[in-house]
């Protein structure tokens, strides 16, 4: 996690970067509603601490901006079902619990992600 952050500090300067602590993906599984506050706080600290500098880019937290959900629901009214089912982590979670209810988040987590991308035109991801 730390060698990637470590490789966006450079980029600061040569792109306008959007640095997301992403608790909307991480709410697709079950959480402790105080542990999710936690690890979102911790995540946002360790951009800070490895040299991502809010002055020279954007950091947020995905879910204080509602369009991140309204967007995904969006892409998700066209989203084929049977194209969402073939995502690995949704066939491997679906496995790992034999068979049975695999929450709707993670089924969409797949157009969550596109959602993120599409919603600032990021050229690079």
């Amino acid at each position: 996690y730390f060698g990637a952050i470590s490789q966006w500090t450079g980029m600061q300067d040569e792109y306008d970067c959007f640095f997301c602590v992403v608790d909307l993906h991480a709410i697709t599984m079950p959480h402790n509603p105080k542990e999710l506050r936690d690890a979102t706080l911790r995540t946002a600290a360790a951009y800070f601490a490895s040299g991502i500098d809010p002055d020279r880019s954007t950091v947020f937290v995905q879910s204080a901006v509602r369009e991140h959900a309204a967007l995904c629901w969006l892409l998700t009214t066209q989203s084929p079902l049977s194209w969402l089912q073939q995502m690995t982590q949704y066939k491997e979670k679906s496995k790992k619990e034999g068979g049975g209810p695999v929450g709707l988040g993670l089924l969409s987590y797949p157009v969550l992600m596109a959602a993120d991308i599409l919603l600032y035109q990021a050229d690079k991801v």
